[in-house]
């Protein structure tokens, strides 16, 4: 009888812990939906207008929440195709904007970066999102854009795509390194 219910007993801590084998935050709250790059209140100042105010780079830490939850990068994939961010890029392999499948980033390949090219935009088309997409959906759009070049955990898949696929899925794909060509360009005489 002990036996049993000692074997009830470690069954059920077993399956409970494996309830919350990945946190899911579906509704991140005021605090966490705040608009990246919010517009200052009175733009006109002595001197001519006021930069915009820097954005809130989050810890390395507070970076692997999205890195490391599968949830996130899936979501990520998702805002990829709302956003319509395939219509240039298509499904990383590159159109009208850049590859995001291979070594080579114009801008950097490391997070922060990836946020500035989102949040800031870029010359030559790529429009700035800066106060359209919450702060934690540009952060999930960089995992996402990461794990198309290989940069995150194996362990760590988006969601599979509803389409027809024409392209190995993200965690199938070989790792790349990224290089970062400005500091290559920065480098060169």
């Amino acid at each position: 009888m002990r036996y049993a219910l000692a074997l009830l007993l470690s069954t059920v801590l077993l399956l409970n812990a494996g309830c919350k084998r990945e946190h899911r935050v579906f509704d991140p709250g005021a605090a966490q939906a705040s608009v990246a790059y919010a517009a200052p209140l009175d733009p006109v100042h002595p001197g001519g207008p006021s930069a915009p105010a820097a954005p809130s780079i989050p810890s390395a830490r507070a970076l692997s929440q999205y890195e490391q939850s599968a949830y996130a990068v899936g979501e990520g994939k998702r805002l990829y195709m709302a956003f319509n961010c395939v219509g240039c890029h298509q499904h990383g392999g590159g159109g009208i904007g850049p590859a995001l499948m291979d070594a080579q980033w114009i801008y950097g390949s490391h997070p922060e970066q990836i946020y500035a090219s989102i949040v800031e935009g870029r010359p030559n088309g790529m429009p700035s999102f800066a106060g359209k997409i919450p702060e934690y959906q540009v952060w999930e759009l960089v995992a996402y854009v990461r794990s198309m070049s290989g940069q995150l955990p194996e362990d760590i898949a988006p969601s599979r795509s509803d389409e027809m696929p024409v392209v190995k899925a993200e965690q199938a794909r070989p790792k790349e390194h990224p290089q970062d060509q400005q500091k290559d360009r920065k480098a060169q005489p």
